[in-house]
């Protein structure tokens, strides 16, 4: 991202251009985001090691549909925390803008402690859920199912902490997007 002030010029005299890049700043990112980027990493290796051995080598290897797929759901559930976590999930606040400022208030307070409600009733099923299939095998690699609906409720838990620490943001600051749609939350 490149940022250039009033006072500095983009071209100079003889009409090169200049401009300085902003700091990167990385301390926003949290554990999840790491992991996320890890498993997505893994997920492009694995790709491309199924279209060159499908269409370079002309002899597919099996496994790499299935662990794409679970790849994927990983990438999902963590990746979903992190949208928590920055409070980027879609919502609509076209209901906000009609509304007096208490009942904002009060609406955006429920959709928090729904939304905590109900993530941490996923991660509640998805904790009964684990031990049923860990005698489940996936189809082409044999390795128990339970892993990922381990990981699946792994990114269910951090969701509901993630939400939680959304809504206490939300209660310290008094507004949350959903009532100021144009500000943005630290």
């Amino acid at each position: 991202m490149s940022t250039v002030t009033d006072s500095e010029p983009v071209l100079d005299a003889e009409g090169h251009f200049h401009a300085t890049d902003a700091p990167i700043d990385v301390s926003q990112y949290r554990f999840e985001d790491w992991f996320a980027l890890i498993v997505f990493w893994l997920l492009a290796a694995d790709v491309f090691y199924q279209f060159f051995t499908r269409y370079v080598l002309q002899d597919s290897a099996a496994w790499t549909e299935e662990i794409a797929r679970y790849l994927l759901i990983v990438v999902t559930f963590i990746g979903a925390s992190m949208a928590v976590r920055r409070n980027t999930h879609i919502h609509v606040e076209f209901v906000y803008r009609y509304l007096p400022a208490g009942a904002r208030r009060a609406l955006s307070t429920c959709v928090d402690v729904v939304r905590i409600g109900l993530l941490g009733y996923a991660t509640w099923l998805g904790i009964e859920l684990v031990p049923r299939m860990h005698n489940l095998n996936m189809t082409v690699v044999d390795f128990p199912m339970s892993v990922i609906y381990g990981i699946v409720t792994a990114g269910f838990a951090l969701m509901t902490f993630r939400a939680i620490q959304v809504a206490i943001r939300h209660r310290r600051q008094g507004w949350s997007v959903l009532e100021r749609p144009g500000e943005h939350e630290d």
